[in-house]
């Protein structure tokens, strides 16, 4: 995002601003549409963010139109879940490409939840999915709890369920635990601390 010709070179100076107070922005215009605009593909909201850099477009000088043509090409690759085009647009912004694993997962999400607009069967399938990956963790810890449990006389089905979903939900906890603790050790890395 570091663009230093005429007002896009104020994003920096913009980024910590509220919405309202990004909506109000009167001398650096540009900048504070193309902020709000990434705010609203970072929520998944490509129309909204389509909209936002449309605004940046029309107002800023048409020596920065394609600097902040191919900002608004990486953002709305990101809001409407398209790998592919995401690394393409990040790496001719001159930034470092998300990994693999974090392409893949942008790729996931975009079949669980798919973009607003989408087709009647893309959003079934969505919904056909997480229901499949849910009653899958759910055998997954069932099976656990049963196999642990044949040492002591075993347990019935209901409570075999019962048990692989308190064993499933820990699982989600510690997962979700050790990522929190990577993200935060790989910014730290970022800021050179």
């Amino acid at each position: 995002m570091q663009m230093q010709v005429g007002s896009l070179g104020a994003i920096e100076q913009l980024e910590d601003r509220t919405d309202e107070q990004l909506m109000s922005e009167s001398k650096h215009r540009a900048a504070a549409r193309a902020i709000l605009g990434a705010r609203a593909a970072e929520r998944y909201d490509p129309e909204t963010a389509r909209k936002y850099f449309n605004e940046a477009l029309s107002g800023c000088h048409p020596r920065e139109r394609p600097a902040l043509r191919q900002m608004a090409k990486a953002s709305l690759a990101l809001a409407e879940r398209r790998p592919s085009e995401l690394k393409e647009a990040v790496e001719k912004l001159g930034q470092e490409a998300p990994s693999r694993g974090q392409l893949m997962l942008l790729g996931f999400t975009g079949l669980i939840a798919p973009p607003p607009g989408a087709s009647v069967l893309k959003r079934v399938q969505g919904i056909l999915i997480l229901l499949a990956l849910v009653v899958g963790m759910l055998a997954i810890g069932t099976g656990i709890a049963m196999l642990g449990a044949l040492p002591f006389g075993g347990v019935s089905l209901g409570a075999g369920v019962g048990i692989g979903l308190v064993i499933m939900v820990v699982v989600l906890a510690v997962m979700a635990l050790i990522g929190r603790r990577r993200q935060r050790k790989a910014a730290s890395a970022r800021r050179g601390e």
